[in-house]
């Protein structure tokens, strides 16, 4: 038998496994294997290249080099996981909403509509506690004395909403006991949304809290939330003035 073919089944048999392997081991099948590194690319990003010259004032560029490339293989990385983690995040976000909306049109009444706020919507959306509430009007329903209602004063809408905007995000809040009422102690962000009146129904706002500071902050889309405001503000139309 040539001392080729013994080599070969040399190789076979041996054990690599990464407890037993040696320096000579790896050497050994490298260069029975010479196109191993080519079909392993990534396998050389993690491998720590010998320096090419030594000594004071010398500098490896090739090393240099290397190095700026790993790190740029890292920094895309992080990219690429912040976007994955991103869309998963808004898938999440989307599907919550969608439940949230299919969930309020399933409503029998106003009165059921009101609990599927206040009980159901917190759950489908993950937030601590939801509320509405309106402003007094010259021919408010009857209906929005509702004890499930949130009274305000005149103007307050206006006070925490922009009267040029429709939803607001607030990352840290002070006093909330207005809005929230008994819940306010637990509310450390919130999200505020203007319900536009219809021709008896007058200002209202939803609001959303949550217990963790920063899970509503001005930098989020308020794309999902203002549908969601919308949805609700038809629902409020649909049972008060139909």
């Amino acid at each position: 038998m040539r001392k080729e073919e013994e080599k070969a089944i040399s190789l076979e048999t041996t054990d690599y496994s990464p407890q037993n392997l040696s320096s000579d081991q790896v050497l050994d099948y490298l260069q029975h294997n010479p196109d191993f590194l080519s079909e392993n690319a990534q396998t050389i990003a993690k491998m720590a290249p010998p320096t090419r010259w030594s000594g004071d004032g010398v500098i490896d560029l090739q090393r240099f080099l290397l190095d700026r490339q790993k790190e740029d293989l890292n920094e895309l990385r992080l990219a690429a996981q912040e976007v994955i983690e991103t869309s998963r995040g808004n898938m999440s976000s989307q599907t919550r909403t969608h439940s949230a909306v299919l969930a309020m049109l399933s409503a029998n009444d106003f009165e059921h509509f009101l609990r599927i706020v206040n009980d159901d919507i917190p759950l489908l959306l993950d937030i601590d506690v939801a509320t509405i509430g309106f402003e007094p009007g010259d021919h408010a329903p009857q209906a929005l004395t509702s004890a499930n209602i949130r009274p305000y004063q005149p103007g307050d809408i206006d006070e925490v909403l922009d009267p040029e905007s429709d939803v607001v995000l607030l990352k840290e809040v002070a006093e909330s006991a207005a809005v929230f009422g008994s819940a306010a102690s637990l509310v450390r962000s919130a999200a505020l949304m203007r319900l536009r009146p219809g021709h008896t129904v007058p200002h209202g706002m939803m609001a959303f809290g949550a217990r963790s500071p920063g899970f509503f902050h001005p930098r989020q889309g308020v794309e999902l939330i203002t549908f969601l405001a919308r949805v609700t503000e038809r629902c409020i139309h649909r049972w008060l003035e139909d």
